[in-house]
């Protein structure tokens, strides 16, 4: 699993966060009690939405495809679970 944060400065000297942070679209959560090393591990994370536009067809060009509700659904359940596992609260 990986996250990243993204900074800038503020008047060429402060230095400040720029975008959000550690949610499923910056980060990558791997369910630890499924983790098998060596093999592409289940993921919470908008993943599921690239690989969705990416067999669509989709030349990553705007404007992109507009998503079905399943793919929608389905993202929600897997930013949901994410939120569920790592708080241990249901949403």
């Amino acid at each position: 699993a990986d996250t990243k944060f993204e900074f800038g400065s503020y008047a060429g000297a402060e230095i400040v966060l720029g975008d959000e942070v550690l949610t499923p679209d910056s980060s990558r959560y791997w369910p630890a009690d499924q983790y098998e090393p060596g093999k592409s591990q289940p993921s919470f994370d908008k993943q599921y939405v690239r690989d969705w536009a990416n067999a669509a067809g989709w030349d990553h060009n705007p404007p992109a495809p507009e998503l079905p509700e399943d793919v929608v659904a389905q993202t929600q359940a897997k930013y949901r679970e994410a939120y569920e596992r790592i708080t241990g609260r249901e949403l």
